[in-house]
Protein backbone atom coordinates (compact mmCIF):
# COMPACT_ATOMS: atom_id res chain seq x y z
CA UNK A 1 0.00 0.00 0.00
CA UNK A 2 1.24 3.52 -0.77
CA UNK A 3 2.49 5.69 2.07
CA UNK A 4 -0.16 8.06 3.50
CA UNK A 5 -0.33 11.48 1.89
CA UNK A 6 0.01 14.64 4.03
CA UNK A 7 -3.30 15.38 5.64
CA UNK A 8 -3.77 18.76 3.97
CA UNK A 9 -2.74 17.66 0.47
CA UNK A 10 -4.44 14.65 -1.07
CA UNK A 11 -3.49 15.39 -4.65
CA UNK A 12 -0.94 17.90 -5.90
CA UNK A 13 -1.90 20.32 -8.70
CA UNK A 14 -1.03 18.73 -12.03
CA UNK A 15 0.82 20.60 -14.76
CA UNK A 16 -0.28 24.10 -13.83
CA UNK A 17 1.46 26.83 -15.81
CA UNK A 18 1.52 30.63 -15.83
CA UNK A 19 0.28 32.18 -19.07
CA UNK A 20 -0.06 35.78 -20.18
CA UNK A 21 -3.21 37.23 -21.71
CA UNK A 22 -1.99 38.59 -25.05
CA UNK A 23 -5.35 39.58 -26.47
CA UNK A 24 -9.03 39.78 -25.58
CA UNK A 25 -11.52 40.04 -28.42
CA UNK A 26 -15.28 40.50 -28.57
CA UNK A 27 -16.36 37.53 -30.71
CA UNK A 28 -20.13 37.88 -30.38
CA UNK A 29 -22.71 39.39 -28.08
CA UNK A 30 -21.62 38.41 -24.58
CA UNK A 31 -18.75 36.21 -25.82
CA UNK A 32 -15.07 37.15 -25.56
CA UNK A 33 -12.04 35.19 -26.62
CA UNK A 34 -8.89 35.18 -24.52
CA UNK A 35 -5.57 34.52 -26.25
CA UNK A 36 -3.01 33.03 -23.86
CA UNK A 37 0.73 32.75 -24.48
CA UNK A 38 3.89 31.82 -22.64
CA UNK A 39 5.24 35.03 -20.99
CA UNK A 40 8.73 34.11 -22.21
CA UNK A 41 7.68 33.31 -25.75
CA UNK A 42 8.05 29.55 -25.43
CA UNK A 43 5.92 26.81 -26.94
CA UNK A 44 2.86 25.66 -25.03
CA UNK A 45 2.23 22.01 -24.09
CA UNK A 46 0.67 19.89 -26.86
CA UNK A 47 -3.11 19.55 -26.81
CA UNK A 48 -5.68 17.57 -28.76
CA UNK A 49 -8.92 18.86 -30.23
CA UNK A 50 -11.74 18.81 -27.68
CA UNK A 51 -9.47 19.48 -24.69
CA UNK A 52 -10.22 21.90 -21.88
CA UNK A 53 -8.19 23.56 -19.13
CA UNK A 54 -8.83 24.95 -15.67
CA UNK A 55 -8.41 28.69 -15.23
CA UNK A 56 -7.57 29.84 -11.70
CA UNK A 57 -9.04 33.24 -10.85
CA UNK A 58 -8.93 35.54 -7.84
CA UNK A 59 -10.88 34.43 -4.81
CA UNK A 60 -10.11 30.76 -5.32
CA UNK A 61 -12.43 30.48 -8.33
CA UNK A 62 -11.48 27.66 -10.72
CA UNK A 63 -13.38 27.19 -13.95
CA UNK A 64 -12.92 24.86 -16.92
CA UNK A 65 -12.95 26.27 -20.45
CA UNK A 66 -12.55 24.49 -23.77
CA UNK A 67 -9.55 25.29 -25.92
CA UNK A 68 -11.00 26.86 -29.05
CA UNK A 69 -7.81 27.49 -31.00
CA UNK A 70 -5.90 25.39 -33.48
CA UNK A 71 -4.34 22.44 -31.59
CA UNK A 72 -1.50 22.48 -34.10
CA UNK A 73 -0.53 26.04 -33.06
CA UNK A 74 1.79 25.64 -30.06
CA UNK A 75 2.28 29.40 -29.78
CA UNK A 76 -1.05 30.22 -28.20
CA UNK A 77 -4.19 28.86 -26.58
CA UNK A 78 -7.59 30.45 -27.19
CA UNK A 79 -10.55 30.34 -24.81
CA UNK A 80 -14.09 31.40 -25.62
CA UNK A 81 -16.06 32.63 -22.60
CA UNK A 82 -19.75 33.52 -22.49
CA UNK A 83 -20.85 36.04 -19.88
CA UNK A 84 -23.42 33.96 -18.01
CA UNK A 85 -26.46 35.78 -16.68
CA UNK A 86 -26.51 33.57 -13.59
CA UNK A 87 -22.75 33.16 -13.28
CA UNK A 88 -21.25 31.56 -10.17
CA UNK A 89 -18.43 34.09 -10.51
CA UNK A 90 -16.25 32.57 -13.20
CA UNK A 91 -17.52 34.20 -16.39
CA UNK A 92 -18.00 37.59 -14.70
CA UNK A 93 -14.44 37.45 -13.38
CA UNK A 94 -13.10 36.59 -16.83
CA UNK A 95 -15.04 39.40 -18.50
CA UNK A 96 -14.71 42.09 -15.83
CA UNK A 97 -11.35 41.48 -14.15
CA UNK A 98 -8.97 39.74 -16.55
CA UNK A 99 -7.07 42.24 -18.69
CA UNK A 100 -4.52 42.11 -21.50
CA UNK A 101 -1.08 41.64 -20.00
CA UNK A 102 -2.30 39.76 -16.92
CA UNK A 103 -0.53 36.53 -16.01
CA UNK A 104 -2.93 33.82 -14.88
CA UNK A 105 -2.60 30.23 -13.72
CA UNK A 106 -3.92 27.65 -16.16
CA UNK A 107 -4.03 23.86 -16.16
CA UNK A 108 -4.05 20.99 -16.23
CA UNK A 109 -5.13 19.99 -19.73
CA UNK A 110 -7.86 17.34 -19.79
CA UNK A 111 -9.80 15.85 -22.65
CA UNK A 112 -13.08 14.03 -22.14
CA UNK A 113 -14.22 14.93 -25.66
CA UNK A 114 -11.55 13.48 -27.98
CA UNK A 115 -12.06 12.80 -31.65
CA UNK A 116 -12.21 9.20 -32.80
CA UNK A 117 -9.56 8.03 -35.22
CA UNK A 118 -10.33 6.83 -38.74
CA UNK A 119 -13.86 8.24 -39.12
CA UNK A 120 -14.94 8.29 -42.75
CA UNK A 121 -17.09 11.38 -42.13
CA UNK A 122 -17.62 13.69 -39.15
CA UNK A 123 -20.65 15.77 -38.20
CA UNK A 124 -19.96 18.66 -35.81
CA UNK A 125 -22.97 20.25 -34.06
CA UNK A 126 -22.43 23.37 -31.97
CA UNK A 127 -25.00 25.40 -30.10
CA UNK A 128 -24.06 28.87 -28.82
CA UNK A 129 -20.84 28.87 -26.81
CA UNK A 130 -20.69 25.11 -27.41
CA UNK A 131 -18.90 25.94 -30.65
CA UNK A 132 -15.57 26.26 -28.79
CA UNK A 133 -14.45 22.59 -28.67
CA UNK A 134 -15.93 21.95 -32.12
CA UNK A 135 -13.92 24.83 -33.59
CA UNK A 136 -10.73 23.11 -32.46
CA UNK A 137 -11.93 19.91 -34.16
CA UNK A 138 -12.67 21.84 -37.35
CA UNK A 139 -9.08 23.13 -37.40
CA UNK A 140 -7.74 19.57 -37.27
CA UNK A 141 -10.21 18.06 -39.75
CA UNK A 142 -9.62 20.86 -42.25
CA UNK A 143 -5.85 20.45 -42.00
CA UNK A 144 -6.23 16.71 -42.60
CA UNK A 145 -8.43 17.24 -45.62
CA UNK A 146 -10.99 15.01 -43.92
CA UNK A 147 -14.65 14.69 -44.84
CA UNK A 148 -16.72 16.68 -42.35
CA UNK A 149 -19.52 19.19 -41.93
CA UNK A 150 -20.09 21.78 -39.22
CA UNK A 151 -23.52 23.02 -38.15
CA UNK A 152 -23.52 26.06 -35.87
CA UNK A 153 -26.81 26.97 -34.19
CA UNK A 154 -27.35 30.34 -32.52
CA UNK A 155 -30.14 32.79 -31.87
CA UNK A 156 -28.84 35.27 -34.44
CA UNK A 157 -25.68 36.24 -36.31
CA UNK A 158 -24.68 38.61 -33.51
CA UNK A 159 -24.76 35.69 -31.04
CA UNK A 160 -22.48 33.48 -33.13
CA UNK A 161 -18.79 33.52 -32.17
CA UNK A 162 -15.70 32.83 -34.30
CA UNK A 163 -17.71 32.91 -37.53
CA UNK A 164 -15.04 34.76 -39.52
CA UNK A 165 -12.42 32.21 -38.50
CA UNK A 166 -14.75 29.31 -39.25
CA UNK A 167 -15.34 30.71 -42.74
CA UNK A 168 -11.57 30.77 -43.26
CA UNK A 169 -10.92 27.18 -42.20
CA UNK A 170 -14.11 25.33 -43.17
CA UNK A 171 -15.01 24.99 -46.86
CA UNK A 172 -18.17 26.99 -47.63
CA UNK A 173 -20.18 23.91 -48.62
CA UNK A 174 -19.39 22.26 -45.27
CA UNK A 175 -20.17 25.21 -42.97
CA UNK A 176 -23.86 25.61 -42.11
CA UNK A 177 -25.05 28.51 -39.92
CA UNK A 178 -28.52 28.20 -38.40
CA UNK A 179 -30.15 31.22 -36.72
CA UNK A 180 -33.60 30.64 -35.23
CA UNK A 181 -34.29 34.09 -33.68
CA UNK A 182 -35.49 32.34 -30.54
CA UNK A 183 -37.88 29.96 -32.29
CA UNK A 184 -36.44 26.40 -32.47
CA UNK A 185 -38.87 25.59 -35.28
CA UNK A 186 -36.96 28.02 -37.50
CA UNK A 187 -33.58 26.48 -36.70
CA UNK A 188 -31.78 23.30 -37.69
CA UNK A 189 -33.92 20.18 -37.93
CA UNK A 190 -31.52 18.01 -35.91
CA UNK A 191 -33.78 14.97 -36.08
CA UNK A 192 -33.80 15.09 -39.88
CA UNK A 193 -30.05 15.64 -40.04
CA UNK A 194 -29.35 12.55 -37.92
CA UNK A 195 -32.21 10.39 -39.16
CA UNK A 196 -29.96 8.00 -41.08
CA UNK A 197 -27.24 6.46 -38.85
CA UNK A 198 -23.93 5.44 -40.34
CA UNK A 199 -21.30 3.30 -38.62
CA UNK A 200 -18.54 5.12 -40.54
CA UNK A 201 -19.72 8.57 -39.43
CA UNK A 202 -19.05 10.13 -36.05
CA UNK A 203 -21.18 12.88 -34.51
CA UNK A 204 -19.97 15.44 -31.94
CA UNK A 205 -22.24 17.94 -30.23
CA UNK A 206 -21.95 20.57 -27.51
CA UNK A 207 -24.22 23.41 -26.44
CA UNK A 208 -26.94 24.55 -24.00
CA UNK A 209 -29.25 22.08 -22.29
CA UNK A 210 -32.14 22.23 -24.78
CA UNK A 211 -29.77 21.76 -27.68
CA UNK A 212 -28.06 18.83 -25.93
CA UNK A 213 -31.40 17.16 -25.29
CA UNK A 214 -32.45 17.55 -28.91
CA UNK A 215 -29.15 16.10 -30.18
CA UNK A 216 -29.31 13.19 -27.73
CA UNK A 217 -32.86 12.28 -28.76
CA UNK A 218 -32.07 12.61 -32.47
CA UNK A 219 -29.00 10.36 -32.24
CA UNK A 220 -30.17 7.70 -29.78
CA UNK A 221 -30.57 5.13 -32.59
CA UNK A 222 -27.00 5.58 -33.85
CA UNK A 223 -24.43 2.78 -33.37
CA UNK A 224 -22.73 2.70 -29.97
CA UNK A 225 -19.48 4.63 -29.99
CA UNK A 226 -20.30 6.89 -32.93
CA UNK A 227 -21.93 9.76 -31.02
CA UNK A 228 -19.93 11.97 -28.65
CA UNK A 229 -20.97 14.93 -26.52
CA UNK A 230 -19.75 17.34 -23.88
CA UNK A 231 -21.94 19.30 -21.48
CA UNK A 232 -21.06 22.83 -20.43
CA UNK A 233 -23.72 22.73 -17.73
CA UNK A 234 -25.14 19.80 -15.84
CA UNK A 235 -28.63 18.87 -17.11
CA UNK A 236 -31.49 19.32 -14.69
CA UNK A 237 -31.59 16.25 -12.47
CA UNK A 238 -34.67 14.08 -12.65
CA UNK A 239 -36.80 14.46 -9.53
CA UNK A 240 -36.46 11.67 -6.99
CA UNK A 241 -38.79 10.60 -4.21
CA UNK A 242 -35.91 8.97 -2.34
CA UNK A 243 -33.62 11.28 -0.39
CA UNK A 244 -29.87 10.72 -0.49
CA UNK A 245 -28.72 8.57 2.40
CA UNK A 246 -25.63 8.83 4.59
CA UNK A 247 -22.65 6.57 3.95
CA UNK A 248 -19.00 6.30 4.84
CA UNK A 249 -15.88 6.67 2.72
CA UNK A 250 -12.73 4.79 3.56
CA UNK A 251 -9.48 6.43 2.51
CA UNK A 252 -7.31 3.46 1.70
CA UNK A 253 -3.94 5.23 1.80
CA UNK A 254 -4.41 6.72 5.26
CA UNK A 255 -6.70 4.05 6.67
CA UNK A 256 -9.21 6.65 7.88
CA UNK A 257 -12.98 6.60 7.50
CA UNK A 258 -15.04 9.72 6.74
CA UNK A 259 -18.79 10.08 7.22
CA UNK A 260 -20.75 11.61 4.32
CA UNK A 261 -24.10 13.08 5.31
CA UNK A 262 -27.30 13.02 3.23
CA UNK A 263 -26.83 16.65 2.22
CA UNK A 264 -23.07 16.44 1.68
CA UNK A 265 -20.93 15.61 -1.32
CA UNK A 266 -17.96 13.31 -0.89
CA UNK A 267 -15.57 16.14 -1.72
CA UNK A 268 -17.13 18.41 0.91
CA UNK A 269 -16.93 15.70 3.57
CA UNK A 270 -13.25 15.22 2.73
CA UNK A 271 -12.58 18.98 2.86
CA UNK A 272 -14.16 19.26 6.31
CA UNK A 273 -11.41 16.98 7.64
CA UNK A 274 -8.75 19.45 6.49
CA UNK A 275 -7.84 17.60 3.33
CA UNK A 276 -8.06 18.90 -0.22
CA UNK A 277 -9.10 17.31 -3.48
CA UNK A 278 -8.68 19.31 -6.72
CA UNK A 279 -12.05 20.49 -8.03
CA UNK A 280 -13.32 22.79 -10.74
CA UNK A 281 -16.90 22.49 -12.04
CA UNK A 282 -18.42 20.72 -8.99
CA UNK A 283 -21.03 19.35 -11.41
CA UNK A 284 -19.51 16.15 -12.75
CA UNK A 285 -18.51 17.78 -16.03
CA UNK A 286 -14.76 18.34 -16.04
CA UNK A 287 -13.02 15.35 -14.42
CA UNK A 288 -10.84 17.44 -12.09
CA UNK A 289 -11.90 15.40 -9.06
CA UNK A 290 -11.85 11.96 -10.68
CA UNK A 291 -10.41 9.30 -8.36
CA UNK A 292 -10.21 5.52 -8.32
CA UNK A 293 -12.40 3.46 -6.03
CA UNK A 294 -11.42 0.07 -4.65
CA UNK A 295 -14.62 -1.29 -3.11
CA UNK A 296 -18.30 -0.41 -3.05
CA UNK A 297 -21.11 0.23 -5.48
CA UNK A 298 -21.18 3.72 -6.96
CA UNK A 299 -24.15 5.87 -7.90
CA UNK A 300 -22.49 7.70 -10.80
CA UNK A 301 -24.01 11.13 -11.40
CA UNK A 302 -21.36 12.62 -13.66
CA UNK A 303 -21.57 13.44 -17.37
CA UNK A 304 -17.98 12.69 -18.28
CA UNK A 305 -16.88 9.14 -17.41
CA UNK A 306 -17.04 6.38 -19.98
CA UNK A 307 -18.65 3.05 -19.11
CA UNK A 308 -15.18 1.53 -18.79
CA UNK A 309 -13.99 4.29 -16.44
CA UNK A 310 -17.05 3.85 -14.26
CA UNK A 311 -15.86 0.35 -13.37
CA UNK A 312 -13.00 1.83 -11.35
CA UNK A 313 -13.39 5.65 -11.22
CA UNK A 314 -15.82 8.15 -9.78
CA UNK A 315 -16.12 11.92 -9.48
CA UNK A 316 -16.21 12.89 -5.83
CA UNK A 317 -18.08 16.13 -6.53
CA UNK A 318 -21.37 14.43 -7.46
CA UNK A 319 -21.13 10.64 -7.16
CA UNK A 320 -22.52 8.81 -4.13
CA UNK A 321 -22.56 5.31 -2.69
CA UNK A 322 -25.45 3.00 -3.45
CA UNK A 323 -24.63 1.08 -0.29
CA UNK A 324 -23.20 2.06 3.08
CA UNK A 325 -19.50 2.17 2.20
CA UNK A 326 -17.10 3.26 -0.52
CA UNK A 327 -13.34 2.70 -0.45
CA UNK A 328 -11.27 5.25 -2.37
CA UNK A 329 -7.68 5.22 -3.50
CA UNK A 330 -6.89 8.31 -1.45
Amino acid sequence: MNAPLPKNVMQQPLEQIKLQVRAIRLEAQGICSFELVDPNGGALPPVDAGAHVDVHLDGGIVRSYSLAGDPQDSGKWVLGVLRELHSRGGSHAMHDKVRVGDVITVGPVRNAFPMAAHAQHTVLLGGGIGITPLKSMAHVLAAQGASFELHYCARSAKNAAFVDTLKEIVPAERLHLHFDEGDPAKGLDIKALLRQPNADTHVYYCGPSGFMKACAEASEHWPVGTVHSEHFKAPDAAPSNMPDGAFEVRLMRSGETIQVGPEQTIVRAIELTGRRVPTSCLSGLCGACKVNYVEGEVDHRDYILSDEEKTHCLTVCVSRAKGKTLSLDL
